[in-house]
């Protein structure tokens, strides 16, 4: 697993992020929250998750470690995939998501 890549944002999305690095542009999905984060030509490291499936490998940047391990929490629920992860996430901080878990 790659715990994070550091280099130079040269493009940005809601939906994603691409950041470049050794002369290799990583294309990595991410949340809104992270995405408020980011600046477009600055330097960056952003946590990742690497998703391997039949058809893909799909990175996954955190911009805070945090944001990543409650990430990994929620996919860890059974009927909560990558996407549903990420729409929960772009909607609250990482420590509101553990309160509204904690407080069910």
């Amino acid at each position: 697993m790659y715990d994070y890549i550091q280099g130079k944002v040269v493009s940005r999305l809601p939906t994603h992020v691409v950041i470049e690095t050794g002369g290799i542009g990583y294309f990595l999905n991410i949340t809104l929250q992270s995405y408020d984060q980011i600046t477009e030509g600055t330097e960056l490291k952003i946590y990742t998750w690497l998703q391997v499936r039949e058809d893909a490998h799909l990175l996954w940047g955190f911009t805070d470690p945090s944001e990543r391990e409650v990430f990994l929490h929620l996919i860890s629920i059974s009927g909560i995939g990558p996407n549903t992860a990420r729409l929960i996430l772009s909607g609250m901080t990482p420590e509101e998501c553990r309160q509204a878990i904690l407080t069910d």
